[in-house]
């Protein structure tokens, strides 16, 4: 046992260092990229697909349209990604699509680095959220870096660097609308003048700069053209059975047989209990009430979205492993939930469950949410009932 011991120190120091966890996404992003990118046009099309809103913003073509010659199905994120999405659309594909995904895992990566944590804490948060990464990475998802944004504009709150927070909600909500729940820690603003000018001047920048591959005409039809993209993509996810809508609405709608009830019916209720804790003026100057309640923001943008789906999870796993590593003892219960989280949500879609399990529980019921609803109303408990200087810790 004794001769164990050192090898197994040194175990435990190598998985609890947080730069060798990065290095991990770094390498398996870079891997994961390149090697959908030696399947074919196929195996990246969701890249091409991104490159695409660049060279038909170039081209001054509709670029929530289909384009068969190009890549399969559409897009929908805003005229303003294809800024974004430039300096990797003109390289070579298998250069541009790895680079492309490196550069969303800098961003969540940096993000999970400026936490408040220890170290050890950094790491394990990054190795919860591998799983769900791989997910997303493996798309070329945008949402991996929207989940850094998100997490940094709250942060920089916190640091009292109102303009790069505002930054960093902008260029989330500019390119996917999920963004704005960045505003979620607008009370927690202490120079509330200088956030709201910076919105206002990045806001300005951020819609004029496509027209500078573009022209001012086709930025302003985009967007009203993204409007009704996103308003048709909403009501074709309210579909019985199908890979989207991995939300609280998507487990009731399915459940009970009924793609017929709309949103509202929970986005209203779910929106008033989701503001409810900010009653709670006197946690506001707590940083951990404050990173509660990004970890409720980063559930709910997703939990009640239609347009959830399985890549979209790493915003979510974001959120439980925030509450979790906020908790300052773990019960049996909050160990347990998490592990619930992981093999419900991360694994849901693995080999470790069988085909027919994936397609007539996870897929037909949108079970993959479930176990993030049950962490969200116990975040939500928590934001109600605990006070902050107290029941937790950052370390």
């Amino acid at each position: 046992m004794e001769t164990n011991r050192p090898l197994k120190n040194r175990f435990l120091k190598i998985i609890s260092d947080y730069r060798i966890v990065f290095a991990v996404y770094i390498i398996i992003t870079a891997f994961s990229a390149f090697s959908k990118w030696k399947r074919g046009t196929g195996g990246y099309n969701n890249y091409l697909i991104f490159k695409g809103v660049f060279q038909n913003t170039v081209k001054q073509k509709n670029i929530f349209l289909q384009y068969p010659d190009m890549f399969f199905d559409s897009n929908h994120y805003g005229v303003f990604f294809s800024v974004l999405i430039a300096p990797f659309a003109i390289m070579p594909d298998w250069l541009g699509a790895v680079l492309w995904n490196v550069a969303n895992a800098a961003v969540f990566l940096f993000a999970v680095y400026k936490l408040p944590f220890s170290s050890r804490k950094k790491a394990f948060f990054a190795w919860l959220c591998l799983q769900e990464f791989i997910t997303a990475a493996l798309y070329f998802q945008f949402n991996i870096a929207l989940t850094g944004l998100l997490m940094l504009s709250a942060v920089y709150i916190y640091e009292r660097k109102e303009t790069q927070s505002a930054i960093a909600i902008l260029i989330g909500t500019f390119v996917k609308i999920y963004g704005i729940v960045g505003l979620s820690a607008f009370f927690f603003i202490r120079n509330k003048w200088k956030f709201i000018l910076s919105m206002i001047g990045f806001s300005v920048l951020f819609f004029v700069l496509p027209m500078l591959i573009s022209s001012p005409h086709f930025v302003i039809n985009s967007y009203a053209d993204w409007y009704y993209s996103l308003s048709e993509k909403n009501l074709s996810n309210q579909v019985l059975g199908n890979r989207q809508d991995y939300s609280l609405m998507g487990v009731i709608r399915r459940i009970l047989g009924r793609a017929d009830i709309s949103n509202l019916v929970f986005m209203v209720p779910g929106f008033i209990i989701f503001m409810l804790p900010y009653l709670r003026t006197k946690q506001y100057k707590n940083w951990a009430f404050q990173l509660m309640i990004l970890a409720s923001t980063l559930l709910f943008v997703v939990l009640f979205s239609s347009g959830s789906e399985s890549p979209t999870y790493i915003i979510a796993m974001a959120g439980v492993v925030l509450w979790f590593l906020l908790q300052k003892k773990y019960t049996k219960w909050d160990i347990g939930l998490l592990i619930f989280v992981m093999i419900f949500t991360c694994f849901a879609f693995s080999d470790l469950f069988p085909k027919w399990i994936k397609e007539e529980v996870f897929i037909k019921y949108s079970t993959k949410a479930i176990p993030c609803i049950i962490v969200w109303f116990r975040v939500i408990y928590e934001l109600l009932t605990k006070d902050f200087e107290k029941d937790y810790q950052l370390d």
